[in-house]
Protein backbone atom coordinates (compact mmCIF):
# COMPACT_ATOMS: atom_id res chain seq x y z
CA UNK A 1 0.00 0.00 0.00
CA UNK A 2 1.82 3.43 -1.22
CA UNK A 3 1.35 6.58 0.87
CA UNK A 4 -0.95 9.36 0.30
CA UNK A 5 0.66 12.14 -0.95
CA UNK A 6 4.23 10.77 -1.06
CA UNK A 7 6.59 11.62 -3.36
CA UNK A 8 5.80 8.97 -6.22
CA UNK A 9 1.79 10.40 -5.95
CA UNK A 10 -0.44 9.57 -8.80
CA UNK A 11 2.94 7.53 -10.54
CA UNK A 12 2.68 3.91 -10.55
CA UNK A 13 5.33 2.06 -12.15
CA UNK A 14 9.37 2.82 -12.10
CA UNK A 15 8.79 4.39 -15.67
CA UNK A 16 6.43 6.94 -14.27
CA UNK A 17 8.76 7.98 -11.59
CA UNK A 18 11.72 8.29 -13.95
CA UNK A 19 9.80 10.32 -16.54
CA UNK A 20 8.37 12.93 -13.47
CA UNK A 21 10.95 13.33 -11.53
CA UNK A 22 13.94 13.43 -14.05
CA UNK A 23 12.02 15.60 -16.48
CA UNK A 24 8.86 17.11 -15.82
CA UNK A 25 9.48 18.15 -12.04
CA UNK A 26 11.87 20.74 -12.62
CA UNK A 27 10.52 22.70 -15.59
CA UNK A 28 9.33 26.02 -15.50
CA UNK A 29 5.60 27.12 -15.29
CA UNK A 30 4.48 28.63 -18.14
CA UNK A 31 0.72 29.63 -17.23
CA UNK A 32 -0.99 30.80 -20.13
CA UNK A 33 -4.51 30.97 -19.60
CA UNK A 34 -5.58 32.35 -15.68
CA UNK A 35 -7.54 34.80 -14.29
CA UNK A 36 -5.62 36.56 -11.52
CA UNK A 37 -5.70 39.64 -10.77
CA UNK A 38 -2.95 41.94 -12.20
CA UNK A 39 -3.55 44.52 -9.31
CA UNK A 40 -2.51 41.84 -6.97
CA UNK A 41 1.12 41.08 -8.92
CA UNK A 42 1.73 45.08 -9.28
CA UNK A 43 0.92 45.49 -5.46
CA UNK A 44 2.32 42.80 -4.44
CA UNK A 45 -0.64 41.93 -2.34
CA UNK A 46 0.04 40.17 1.28
CA UNK A 47 -2.64 37.70 2.06
CA UNK A 48 -3.95 37.83 5.79
CA UNK A 49 -4.74 34.48 6.23
CA UNK A 50 -5.04 31.11 4.62
CA UNK A 51 -8.89 31.71 4.48
CA UNK A 52 -8.72 34.84 2.57
CA UNK A 53 -6.56 33.06 0.18
CA UNK A 54 -7.91 29.79 0.10
CA UNK A 55 -11.90 30.44 -0.18
CA UNK A 56 -11.99 34.11 -1.66
CA UNK A 57 -13.55 34.09 -5.14
CA UNK A 58 -13.05 30.33 -4.88
CA UNK A 59 -16.37 28.64 -6.47
CA UNK A 60 -14.94 25.37 -6.56
CA UNK A 61 -14.67 25.23 -2.75
CA UNK A 62 -18.43 26.88 -2.20
CA UNK A 63 -19.78 24.47 -4.63
CA UNK A 64 -18.40 21.71 -2.57
CA UNK A 65 -19.45 23.38 1.16
CA UNK A 66 -23.04 24.09 -0.36
CA UNK A 67 -23.42 20.01 -1.04
CA UNK A 68 -22.18 19.04 2.77
CA UNK A 69 -24.73 21.37 3.52
CA UNK A 70 -22.72 24.40 5.08
CA UNK A 71 -25.03 27.53 5.02
CA UNK A 72 -24.59 30.17 2.32
CA UNK A 73 -23.03 32.97 5.40
CA UNK A 74 -20.00 30.52 5.66
CA UNK A 75 -18.98 30.35 1.52
CA UNK A 76 -19.85 33.84 0.45
CA UNK A 77 -21.05 36.03 3.65
CA UNK A 78 -20.17 39.34 4.97
CA UNK A 79 -21.28 38.77 8.57
CA UNK A 80 -18.57 35.49 9.23
CA UNK A 81 -14.63 35.99 9.32
CA UNK A 82 -11.86 34.19 7.66
CA UNK A 83 -11.45 31.59 10.20
CA UNK A 84 -15.14 30.84 10.43
CA UNK A 85 -15.56 29.51 6.65
CA UNK A 86 -12.00 28.27 6.64
CA UNK A 87 -13.44 25.59 10.04
CA UNK A 88 -16.53 24.67 7.43
CA UNK A 89 -14.17 24.29 4.18
CA UNK A 90 -12.62 22.02 6.96
CA UNK A 91 -15.40 20.33 8.20
CA UNK A 92 -15.99 19.24 4.51
CA UNK A 93 -12.62 18.33 3.02
CA UNK A 94 -13.12 14.72 4.77
CA UNK A 95 -16.27 14.66 2.65
CA UNK A 96 -14.44 15.47 -0.85
CA UNK A 97 -12.67 12.36 -1.02
CA UNK A 98 -12.30 11.33 -4.22
CA UNK A 99 -13.25 15.09 -5.60
CA UNK A 100 -10.49 16.53 -7.03
CA UNK A 101 -10.57 19.13 -4.45
CA UNK A 102 -9.01 16.42 -1.96
CA UNK A 103 -5.94 16.09 -4.32
CA UNK A 104 -5.94 20.22 -4.72
CA UNK A 105 -6.15 20.79 -1.18
CA UNK A 106 -3.49 18.43 0.48
CA UNK A 107 -1.23 19.03 -2.60
CA UNK A 108 -1.42 23.14 -1.80
CA UNK A 109 -0.68 22.60 1.84
CA UNK A 110 2.18 20.26 1.26
CA UNK A 111 3.46 21.81 -2.01
CA UNK A 112 2.55 25.58 -1.21
CA UNK A 113 3.12 25.45 2.92
CA UNK A 114 4.84 22.40 3.33
CA UNK A 115 2.18 20.96 5.40
CA UNK A 116 1.71 17.04 5.41
CA UNK A 117 -1.20 17.05 7.80
CA UNK A 118 -4.78 15.73 6.52
CA UNK A 119 -7.10 19.01 6.89
CA UNK A 120 -9.99 17.90 8.71
CA UNK A 121 -11.56 19.35 11.91
CA UNK A 122 -9.54 18.12 14.23
CA UNK A 123 -6.40 19.80 12.66
CA UNK A 124 -7.68 23.33 10.97
CA UNK A 125 -7.07 25.67 13.90
CA UNK A 126 -3.18 24.30 13.41
CA UNK A 127 -2.73 24.03 9.81
CA UNK A 128 -4.78 27.46 9.46
CA UNK A 129 -2.45 29.64 12.23
CA UNK A 130 1.05 27.78 10.53
CA UNK A 131 -0.30 28.64 6.84
CA UNK A 132 -1.17 32.01 8.30
CA UNK A 133 1.76 32.86 9.76
CA UNK A 134 3.73 31.90 6.86
CA UNK A 135 1.37 34.41 3.91
CA UNK A 136 2.92 36.95 6.81
CA UNK A 137 6.16 36.63 5.37
CA UNK A 138 7.67 38.11 2.39
CA UNK A 139 8.11 34.70 0.35
CA UNK A 140 4.37 33.94 0.90
CA UNK A 141 3.50 37.30 -1.02
CA UNK A 142 1.80 37.53 -4.70
CA UNK A 143 4.63 37.88 -5.84
CA UNK A 144 6.76 35.13 -3.70
CA UNK A 145 4.31 32.75 -4.49
CA UNK A 146 4.96 33.12 -8.53
CA UNK A 147 8.66 33.01 -7.75
CA UNK A 148 8.60 29.96 -5.01
CA UNK A 149 6.99 28.00 -8.35
CA UNK A 150 9.34 28.73 -11.07
CA UNK A 151 6.47 30.70 -12.99
CA UNK A 152 7.92 32.13 -15.87
CA UNK A 153 4.59 33.33 -17.44
CA UNK A 154 1.07 34.49 -16.65
CA UNK A 155 -1.30 35.40 -18.93
CA UNK A 156 -4.01 37.11 -17.09
CA UNK A 157 -8.08 37.42 -18.69
CA UNK A 158 -8.95 41.05 -19.86
CA UNK A 159 -11.93 43.02 -21.09
CA UNK A 160 -10.97 45.15 -24.01
CA UNK A 161 -11.79 48.47 -22.04
CA UNK A 162 -9.33 47.63 -19.53
CA UNK A 163 -6.52 50.10 -19.00
CA UNK A 164 -3.80 47.17 -18.65
CA UNK A 165 -2.33 49.55 -16.38
CA UNK A 166 -1.05 47.16 -13.55
CA UNK A 167 0.35 45.18 -16.78
CA UNK A 168 2.25 48.51 -17.96
CA UNK A 169 3.17 49.02 -14.56
CA UNK A 170 5.08 45.65 -14.16
CA UNK A 171 6.64 45.55 -17.49
CA UNK A 172 8.31 49.23 -16.07
CA UNK A 173 9.13 47.93 -13.14
CA UNK A 174 10.83 45.13 -15.10
CA UNK A 175 9.40 41.97 -12.33
CA UNK A 176 10.98 38.59 -13.89
CA UNK A 177 7.82 36.86 -14.37
CA UNK A 178 6.15 38.21 -17.53
CA UNK A 179 2.52 38.98 -16.94
CA UNK A 180 0.51 39.41 -20.18
CA UNK A 181 -2.82 40.26 -20.58
CA UNK A 182 -5.39 38.51 -22.83
CA UNK A 183 -7.81 40.09 -24.91
CA UNK A 184 -11.61 38.32 -23.66
CA UNK A 185 -14.09 40.40 -25.64
CA UNK A 186 -17.11 38.52 -24.47
CA UNK A 187 -18.94 41.82 -23.45
CA UNK A 188 -19.07 42.84 -27.13
CA UNK A 189 -20.88 39.89 -27.88
CA UNK A 190 -23.42 39.95 -25.15
CA UNK A 191 -26.55 41.60 -27.32
CA UNK A 192 -28.64 39.18 -25.42
CA UNK A 193 -30.11 42.58 -22.83
CA UNK A 194 -30.46 45.90 -25.29
CA UNK A 195 -29.22 48.37 -21.98
CA UNK A 196 -26.51 46.61 -20.60
CA UNK A 197 -25.04 46.36 -24.38
CA UNK A 198 -25.29 49.47 -24.91
CA UNK A 199 -23.74 50.42 -21.84
CA UNK A 200 -20.78 48.53 -23.14
CA UNK A 201 -20.21 50.31 -26.11
CA UNK A 202 -20.47 53.42 -24.91
CA UNK A 203 -17.65 52.51 -22.57
CA UNK A 204 -15.62 51.04 -25.37
CA UNK A 205 -16.19 54.41 -27.12
CA UNK A 206 -14.95 56.68 -23.81
CA UNK A 207 -11.73 54.16 -23.59
CA UNK A 208 -11.18 53.87 -27.24
CA UNK A 209 -11.67 57.80 -28.17
CA UNK A 210 -13.97 56.73 -31.24
CA UNK A 211 -17.75 57.77 -31.10
CA UNK A 212 -19.71 54.70 -32.16
CA UNK A 213 -23.15 55.50 -33.95
CA UNK A 214 -23.28 52.26 -36.08
CA UNK A 215 -21.70 48.64 -36.31
CA UNK A 216 -18.55 50.06 -38.38
CA UNK A 217 -18.07 52.27 -35.56
CA UNK A 218 -17.55 49.74 -33.01
CA UNK A 219 -15.37 47.17 -35.03
CA UNK A 220 -12.82 50.25 -35.41
CA UNK A 221 -12.88 51.05 -31.47
CA UNK A 222 -12.43 47.54 -30.77
CA UNK A 223 -9.77 47.33 -33.64
CA UNK A 224 -8.45 50.40 -31.54
CA UNK A 225 -8.39 48.45 -28.07
CA UNK A 226 -7.01 45.30 -29.92
CA UNK A 227 -4.04 47.64 -31.07
CA UNK A 228 -3.45 49.06 -27.49
CA UNK A 229 -3.61 45.15 -26.09
CA UNK A 230 -0.66 44.86 -28.38
CA UNK A 231 1.38 47.67 -26.77
CA UNK A 232 1.00 45.77 -23.81
CA UNK A 233 2.60 42.71 -24.94
CA UNK A 234 -0.97 40.36 -25.35
CA UNK A 235 -0.26 37.32 -27.64
CA UNK A 236 -3.96 35.74 -27.21
CA UNK A 237 -7.02 36.03 -27.59
CA UNK A 238 -9.69 34.26 -25.07
CA UNK A 239 -13.34 33.50 -26.12
CA UNK A 240 -16.23 32.09 -23.64
CA UNK A 241 -19.20 30.77 -25.41
CA UNK A 242 -22.03 28.95 -25.05
CA UNK A 243 -21.65 27.55 -28.46
CA UNK A 244 -20.19 27.86 -31.94
CA UNK A 245 -21.50 30.26 -33.92
CA UNK A 246 -21.41 29.95 -37.92
CA UNK A 247 -24.61 31.79 -39.79
CA UNK A 248 -24.93 33.08 -43.16
CA UNK A 249 -24.66 37.13 -42.99
CA UNK A 250 -24.39 39.87 -45.05
CA UNK A 251 -22.51 43.50 -43.83
CA UNK A 252 -26.01 44.91 -44.23
CA UNK A 253 -27.68 42.74 -41.96
CA UNK A 254 -25.07 42.84 -38.96
CA UNK A 255 -25.36 46.71 -39.90
CA UNK A 256 -29.60 46.60 -39.45
CA UNK A 257 -28.50 44.36 -36.11
CA UNK A 258 -26.17 46.87 -34.48
CA UNK A 259 -28.56 49.37 -35.07
CA UNK A 260 -31.35 47.60 -33.37
CA UNK A 261 -29.90 46.53 -30.27
CA UNK A 262 -28.10 49.34 -30.08
CA UNK A 263 -31.55 51.44 -29.78
CA UNK A 264 -32.94 49.49 -27.29
CA UNK A 265 -35.04 46.61 -29.32
CA UNK A 266 -34.57 42.97 -28.36
CA UNK A 267 -33.49 40.96 -30.90
CA UNK A 268 -34.80 37.59 -32.37
CA UNK A 269 -32.61 34.40 -31.82
CA UNK A 270 -31.59 34.32 -35.67
CA UNK A 271 -30.31 37.66 -35.23
CA UNK A 272 -28.55 37.36 -32.08
CA UNK A 273 -26.66 34.38 -34.06
CA UNK A 274 -25.75 36.16 -36.86
CA UNK A 275 -24.39 39.27 -34.85
CA UNK A 276 -22.15 36.70 -32.50
CA UNK A 277 -21.20 34.55 -35.70
CA UNK A 278 -19.50 38.04 -37.46
CA UNK A 279 -18.08 39.39 -34.37
CA UNK A 280 -16.06 35.73 -34.07
CA UNK A 281 -15.14 36.32 -37.38
CA UNK A 282 -14.31 40.10 -37.25
CA UNK A 283 -11.92 38.90 -33.82
CA UNK A 284 -10.66 35.43 -36.00
CA UNK A 285 -9.16 37.80 -38.30
CA UNK A 286 -7.78 40.68 -35.63
CA UNK A 287 -5.58 37.95 -34.29
CA UNK A 288 -4.70 36.39 -37.24
CA UNK A 289 -3.38 39.89 -38.64
CA UNK A 290 -1.06 39.88 -34.99
CA UNK A 291 -0.08 36.55 -35.47
CA UNK A 292 -1.92 35.81 -31.92
CA UNK A 293 -2.97 32.60 -30.39
CA UNK A 294 -7.19 32.59 -30.49
CA UNK A 295 -8.48 30.28 -27.26
CA UNK A 296 -12.46 29.25 -27.43
CA UNK A 297 -13.83 27.94 -24.44
CA UNK A 298 -17.13 26.78 -24.85
CA UNK A 299 -20.24 24.52 -23.14
CA UNK A 300 -21.06 25.92 -20.08
CA UNK A 301 -24.36 26.89 -18.40
CA UNK A 302 -23.86 29.75 -16.47
CA UNK A 303 -25.97 30.85 -13.63
CA UNK A 304 -28.33 28.29 -13.45
CA UNK A 305 -29.82 29.02 -9.77
CA UNK A 306 -31.74 32.82 -10.34
CA UNK A 307 -31.86 32.74 -6.49
CA UNK A 308 -27.82 32.72 -5.66
CA UNK A 309 -27.40 35.36 -9.18
CA UNK A 310 -29.61 37.60 -7.81
CA UNK A 311 -28.29 37.50 -4.31
CA UNK A 312 -24.52 36.97 -5.04
CA UNK A 313 -24.34 37.67 -9.21
CA UNK A 314 -22.05 35.52 -11.61
CA UNK A 315 -18.97 33.00 -10.63
CA UNK A 316 -20.50 31.78 -7.66
CA UNK A 317 -20.59 27.88 -8.24
CA UNK A 318 -23.80 27.51 -9.74
CA UNK A 319 -22.88 26.27 -13.49
CA UNK A 320 -22.58 23.54 -14.86
CA UNK A 321 -21.97 21.33 -18.62
CA UNK A 322 -24.13 21.94 -21.31
CA UNK A 323 -24.79 19.97 -24.27
CA UNK A 324 -25.09 22.11 -27.14
CA UNK A 325 -24.43 20.43 -30.47
CA UNK A 326 -21.58 22.13 -32.22
CA UNK A 327 -19.68 20.02 -34.54
CA UNK A 328 -20.99 21.28 -37.90
CA UNK A 329 -21.14 25.38 -36.82
CA UNK A 330 -17.00 24.80 -35.22
CA UNK A 331 -16.29 23.03 -38.52
CA UNK A 332 -17.95 25.54 -40.57
CA UNK A 333 -16.15 28.61 -38.74
CA UNK A 334 -13.27 27.39 -38.87
CA UNK A 335 -13.31 26.45 -42.32
CA UNK A 336 -14.49 29.82 -43.14
CA UNK A 337 -11.31 31.41 -42.01
CA UNK A 338 -9.06 28.65 -43.21
CA UNK A 339 -10.11 29.11 -47.10
CA UNK A 340 -9.32 32.91 -46.55
CA UNK A 341 -5.88 32.26 -45.22
CA UNK A 342 -7.35 33.55 -41.85
CA UNK A 343 -7.01 30.68 -39.29
CA UNK A 344 -4.99 31.93 -36.41
CA UNK A 345 -3.16 29.35 -34.40
CA UNK A 346 -6.45 28.17 -32.07
CA UNK A 347 -6.80 26.14 -28.80
CA UNK A 348 -10.31 24.46 -28.76
CA UNK A 349 -11.93 23.39 -24.86
CA UNK A 350 -14.97 21.70 -24.54
CA UNK A 351 -15.97 21.24 -21.25
CA UNK A 352 -18.59 17.94 -22.16
CA UNK A 353 -16.50 15.15 -22.02
CA UNK A 354 -18.57 13.69 -24.74
CA UNK A 355 -16.97 16.17 -27.08
CA UNK A 356 -12.93 14.71 -26.54
CA UNK A 357 -12.75 12.59 -29.67
CA UNK A 358 -15.19 15.34 -31.91
CA UNK A 359 -12.22 18.33 -30.64
CA UNK A 360 -9.20 15.76 -31.05
CA UNK A 361 -10.84 14.74 -35.00
CA UNK A 362 -11.57 18.41 -35.50
CA UNK A 363 -8.49 19.97 -35.01
CA UNK A 364 -6.95 17.07 -37.23
CA UNK A 365 -9.15 18.99 -40.21
CA UNK A 366 -7.39 22.20 -40.28
CA UNK A 367 -3.73 21.31 -39.06
CA UNK A 368 -1.66 23.29 -42.37
CA UNK A 369 1.91 22.44 -41.97
CA UNK A 370 2.83 26.10 -41.08
CA UNK A 371 2.98 25.06 -37.49
CA UNK A 372 3.63 21.86 -35.39
CA UNK A 373 -0.26 21.65 -33.71
CA UNK A 374 -1.43 24.73 -34.84
CA UNK A 375 -4.77 23.53 -34.14
CA UNK A 376 -4.69 22.49 -30.17
CA UNK A 377 -7.11 20.13 -28.51
CA UNK A 378 -6.75 22.36 -24.61
CA UNK A 379 -6.26 20.79 -21.95
CA UNK A 380 -9.39 19.29 -19.53
CA UNK A 381 -11.06 22.49 -18.36
CA UNK A 382 -13.08 23.59 -15.52
CA UNK A 383 -15.06 20.42 -14.71
CA UNK A 384 -12.58 18.53 -16.74
CA UNK A 385 -9.37 19.61 -14.83
CA UNK A 386 -9.34 16.80 -12.76
CA UNK A 387 -7.97 12.97 -13.00
CA UNK A 388 -10.14 11.37 -15.30
CA UNK A 389 -11.15 14.54 -17.12
CA UNK A 390 -7.27 15.08 -18.20
CA UNK A 391 -6.59 10.77 -18.39
CA UNK A 392 -9.54 10.95 -20.99
CA UNK A 393 -8.16 14.16 -22.72
CA UNK A 394 -4.67 13.08 -22.94
CA UNK A 395 -6.11 9.63 -24.50
CA UNK A 396 -8.81 11.04 -26.92
CA UNK A 397 -5.44 13.34 -27.96
CA UNK A 398 -3.18 10.46 -28.55
CA UNK A 399 -5.39 8.80 -29.74
CA UNK A 400 -7.04 11.03 -32.72
CA UNK A 401 -3.83 13.40 -32.77
CA UNK A 402 0.25 14.16 -31.63
CA UNK A 403 0.17 14.05 -27.94
CA UNK A 404 3.87 14.88 -28.51
CA UNK A 405 2.89 18.66 -30.32
CA UNK A 406 0.13 19.33 -27.25
CA UNK A 407 1.10 22.71 -25.29
CA UNK A 408 -0.04 21.22 -21.86
CA UNK A 409 -1.47 22.15 -18.92
CA UNK A 410 -2.64 25.68 -17.77
CA UNK A 411 -4.18 27.04 -14.04
CA UNK A 412 -7.79 28.59 -15.46
CA UNK A 413 -7.24 30.10 -11.84
CA UNK A 414 -8.16 33.18 -9.70
CA UNK A 415 -5.90 31.76 -6.43
CA UNK A 416 -2.14 32.17 -6.20
CA UNK A 417 -1.97 28.81 -4.80
CA UNK A 418 -3.20 26.95 -8.07
CA UNK A 419 0.34 26.38 -9.27
CA UNK A 420 0.80 22.64 -7.89
CA UNK A 421 -2.20 21.79 -10.83
CA UNK A 422 0.54 22.11 -12.98
CA UNK A 423 2.57 19.10 -10.64
CA UNK A 424 -0.91 17.32 -10.66
CA UNK A 425 -1.23 17.18 -14.39
CA UNK A 426 2.69 16.63 -14.80
CA UNK A 427 2.36 13.49 -12.46
CA UNK A 428 -0.77 12.17 -14.57
CA UNK A 429 0.91 12.43 -17.95
CA UNK A 430 3.81 10.64 -16.64
CA UNK A 431 1.52 8.27 -15.13
CA UNK A 432 -0.06 7.43 -18.65
CA UNK A 433 3.24 7.16 -20.45
CA UNK A 434 5.46 4.98 -18.19
CA UNK A 435 2.07 3.12 -17.36
CA UNK A 436 2.24 2.47 -21.17
CA UNK A 437 6.30 1.34 -21.26
CA UNK A 438 5.29 -1.03 -18.31
CA UNK A 439 3.35 -2.73 -20.41
CA UNK A 440 5.52 -2.86 -23.29
CA UNK A 441 3.21 -0.63 -25.24
CA UNK A 442 5.85 2.09 -25.87
CA UNK A 443 9.29 0.77 -25.91
CA UNK A 444 11.36 1.28 -23.13
CA UNK A 445 14.61 1.92 -25.01
CA UNK A 446 12.98 4.86 -26.41
CA UNK A 447 12.79 6.97 -22.60
CA UNK A 448 14.92 9.25 -24.06
CA UNK A 449 12.35 10.73 -26.48
CA UNK A 450 9.77 10.36 -24.12
CA UNK A 451 11.54 12.18 -21.33
CA UNK A 452 12.22 15.00 -24.01
CA UNK A 453 8.35 14.73 -24.90
CA UNK A 454 6.91 14.87 -21.39
CA UNK A 455 9.24 17.78 -21.19
CA UNK A 456 7.83 19.49 -24.31
CA UNK A 457 4.68 18.65 -23.00
CA UNK A 458 5.10 20.28 -19.48
CA UNK A 459 7.04 23.43 -20.76
CA UNK A 460 8.75 23.86 -24.19
CA UNK A 461 5.52 22.92 -26.69
CA UNK A 462 4.11 26.14 -25.08
CA UNK A 463 6.96 28.21 -24.98
CA UNK A 464 7.20 28.00 -28.72
CA UNK A 465 4.26 27.77 -29.93
CA UNK A 466 2.95 31.20 -27.97
CA UNK A 467 6.52 32.60 -28.71
CA UNK A 468 7.39 34.00 -25.18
Amino acid sequence: MKNFLDKNFLLNSAAAEQLYHNHAAAKPIIDYHCHLNPEFIAADRRFDNLGQIWLEGDHYKWRAMRTNGVAERFCTGKDTSDWQKFEQWAATVPYAMRNPLYHWTHLELKTVFGVEKILKPQTAREIYDECTAKLRTPEYSARGLMRKFNVEVVCTTDDPTDTLEHHFALQKEGFQVKVLPTWRPDKAMAVEVPADFRAYVEKLSQVSGISISRYGDMMAALRNRHDFFATAGCQLSDHGIEEFYAEDYTPAQIDAIFNKVYGGAALSTDEMAKFKSAMLVEFAVMDCEKGWVQQFHYGVIRSNNARLFAQLGADIGCDSIGDFTVAKNMAKFLNRLDAEGQLAKTILYNLNPRDNDLIATMAGNFQDGSVAGKIQFGSGWWFLDQKVGIEAQLNSLSALGLLSRFVGMLTDSRSFVSYPRHEYFRRILCNLIGNDVERGELPAGEMAFLGQMVEDIAYNNAKNYFQF
